[in-house]
């Protein structure tokens, strides 16, 4: 590991200098957290004013795929716990870092939180959506995303296990798309990212959530005469087998994201190693290493990696997309969803459909005799924007082949996307997501599915505590 101890007073300093300007907005005083009176999810746009739309837009209340996960069963309450960017109304778009809860013993979701309303600073940027945890202890934590490194990131505990009345601050840091691992013996890892300049990956690690290692930087690529480039990463944790796979922007760009980076770590984050178990350098700094996994800077190819899981024997998976460039619309090119797996001797990569959009995203589901990818590859009705359709791909032979196997959604009004993969996921709550007009400002809904694919639509309006979705 390469010294970082500038780095490491530079955290030191960042956290020393946190102050208490993240308390809960409407529950400073204490007590329970704001309810709103039903799921309606946020609406945003990049505003890039291309002819077929901007890069992203539309409903984003489950973007990033980088904040990872956005929902976690808990067998023990038999409840999935799930956070979204929310907004007040379909008139206000500005974000409020919301908490639901659904009931698997009743079928029924509870009226939701606001764990952190940003609206009070200006802030409509889904960027900042939060990611959520359970402890050993069943409290809930979440951590809502910063951007950049002036907004910081900002970690809640509930105040009681299982629960979402009232959450209590804990503290803040330099948090960019956090990806909150969790193992009842070592507790808490993140990866994160930091915007030093470019978008940078780092690491850090706490037993309790409160007092956390300084940084540790993963990956910092440059090439020739490049200053420097950005990443962005996909995270997961296999028992205690810590793995990420990374893309770079050249020359920091991230319009030009692409190749396939992994590492991972069996012994929390002291050492990384390739896939195969051969040491990696740390930070990550040359573009040809022995992390990578596919070279598509070579062929003019850019990369969006959207999930990695691991199949039962604890190799990994990774599902992304890939195309042209980054433009909306048919300039965009040929945008082709692939699956690449490790059988334990070799990385094996398998194209199996197309899409309209970089940032149609979905994620998978592994394990066991069927693999679920869960995707908007059809087209939905406002064809160039971000989403569409959702469709379930199966493949029965570990990702070798994909076959369309369900229609989740079709003749919708709205683009869907950002399918999310809860941790743990439970047959009755097992993907969901949001909808929305990716061309103009609209009423965004938010949707969970069941393992068998039946689709329902959570209550935009809720008088009760608890209440039915709508099945679609």
């Amino acid at each position: 590991m390469k010294n970082l101890t500038i780095m490491t007073l530079v955290a030191a300093l960042c956290l020393a200098t946190a102050t208490a300007s993240a308390q809960p907005q409407g529950n400073a005083a204490g007590g329970p957290n704001p309810t709103v009176d039903g799921y309606r999810g946020i609406w945003f746009t990049i505003k890039q004013g291309h002819e077929y739309g901007d890069k992203y837009s539309g409903g984003l209340g489950t973007y990033t795929m980088k904040h990872i996960p956005m929902a976690v069963y808990s067998p023990e309450a038999d409840k999935t716990f799930f956070v979204y960017g929310g907004a007040p109304n379909d008139k206000e778009l500005y974000l409020q870092c919301m908490i639901g809860c659904y009931d698997h013993k009743t079928g029924m979701l509870q009226k939701p939180r606001v764990v952190y309303d940003k609206g009070v600073f200006g802030v409509k940027d889904p960027h900042d959506d939060p990611t959520v945890q359970l402890d050993k202890d069943g409290h809930v934590w979440v951590f809502v995303a910063g951007r950049g490194n002036k907004r910081p990131g900002i970690r809640f505990r509930s105040v009681r296990p299982y629960d979402i009345t009232e959450f209590e601050y804990i503290n803040e840091s330099i948090m960019a798309y956090p990806q909150v691992m969790y193992h009842p013996e070592k507790g808490f890892f993140l990866f994160f990212t930091r915007y030093d300049g470019v978008r940078q990956l780092f690491y850090q690690s706490s037993t309790d959530g409160v007092t956390w290692t300084p940084y540790r930087q993963l990956a910092s690529i440059k090439e020739g005469d490049e200053k420097k480039s950005g990443h962005y990463q996909i995270s997961n944790m296999w028992g205690t087998k810590l793995c990420t796979a990374f893309n770079r922007h050249i020359n920091g760009d991230v319009d030009t994201r692409t190749n396939i980076y992994f590492v991972q770590s069996e012994d929390w984050g002291e050492t990384w190693t390739t896939v195969d178990g051969q040491p990696v350098e740390t930070p990550v700094t040359e573009r040809f290493n022995n992390a990578l996994v596919r070279d598509y800077q070579s062929v003019g190819r850019n990369c969006y990696i959207k999930d990695v899981n691991f199949d039962e024997d604890g190799n990994p998976v990774i599902l992304y997309l890939t195309a042209d460039n980054h433009i909306a619309g048919p300039e965009g090119g040929i945008r082709q969803w692939h699956t690449l797996r490790w059988t334990g001797k070799k990385w094996v990569e398998t194209q199996f459909t197309r899409s309209t959009h970089d940032y149609d995203s979905g994620s998978i589901w592994t394990g066991g005799k069927v693999w679920t990818v869960i995707i908007p590859s059809d087209p939905g009705p406002q064809l160039w924007g971000t989403g569409g359709e959702l469709v379930r791909w199966v493949s029965r032979n570990k990702g070798r082949t994909w076959v369309r196997d369900l229609a989740l959604t079709a003749d919708s009004p709205r683009n869907h996307g950002y399918a999310r993969r809860p941790w743990n996921a439970a047959d009755g709550f097992f993907a969901f997501w949001a909808d929305g007009n990716p061309e103009k400002p609209s009423p965004s809904r938010l949707y969970f599915c069941t393992r068998e694919g039946k689709v329902f639509r959570m209550p935009a309006e809720m008088s009760g505590e608890w209440a039915y979705p709508e099945a679609m």
